[in-house]
């Protein structure tokens, strides 16, 4: 929702109500952990009033910790905190957890995977940053695909059942990259809202390594 315009926000998040998109993701910076500062409480509680979907929220913020349950009552579904933000991840993560949210990590683009191995089998989802996180609009960084791959082959090997999310420079021909490495949710702002039909490019991301029917599925 960054890329939205909130001069119309209503109309934006009505837009994605008739989607076929899973979820609204929130990126909530405090010009700290980030050289930008979005938005906050306020108007997560706005979007939420009018949300017909979870909301996805990202803290790009310093202390996230301190903000929990705040988030909780504006109604987030699942919270996300940055690694390089925690200082006691396993607090942080089970603070959400047991305030019944989805409980997620997210990994700046110089952050290894290698980082979330002892953690990674309490996490609901982990969020592998394509760009430098603070501004939207930003060009791929094609080591994320790698990171993706990583990323699967621990969660198998741990037996977690996170999901993987990719946030940064998605668009058709990074998805299929990502989706193809091992990538569950796709994160996408300026590409779709800056789309002549924002509606028609939700779909075709959301149908991007969908199976083929077989014939017997044509049947």
């Amino acid at each position: 929702m960054l890329s939205a315009d909130f001069c119309h926000l209503s109309n934006d998040i009505e837009m994605v109500n008739r989607s076929c998109a899973d979820w609204f993701h929130l990126d909530i910076m405090d010009g700290l952990f980030v050289p930008n500062i979005s938005y906050g409480l306020p108007v997560v509680k706005a979007i939420r009033s009018m949300a017909e979907k979870p909301l996805d929220v990202q803290l790009m913020i310093t202390g996230p910790g301190r903000y929990v349950t705040d988030f909780k009552q504006a109604g987030a579904a699942i919270l996300t905190v940055h690694c390089e933000a925690v200082t006691h991840l396993h607090r942080v993560v089970w603070q959400i957890k047991n305030e019944d949210m989805l409980a997620g990590v997210a990994l700046n683009p110089h952050t290894p995977v290698a980082l979330l191995d002892d953690i990674i089998q309490d996490l609901d989802l982990v969020l592998i940053m394509s760009v430098n996180p603070g501004f939207g609009g930003q060009k791929f960084i094609k080591n994320a695909v790698k990171k993706v791959a990583e990323l699967k082959e621990m969660i198998v090997r741990r037996n977690s059942n996170a999901l993987i999310e990719v946030d940064g420079g998605v668009d058709g021909n990074t998805a299929v990259e990502l989706v193809d490495a091992g990538a569950d949710v796709l994160v996408s702002g300026n590409y779709i809202f800056k789309a002549t039909n924002p509606e028609k490019t939700i779909e075709c991301l959301k149908h991007i390594g969908a199976e083929e029917p077989t014939e017997d599925d044509e049947e």
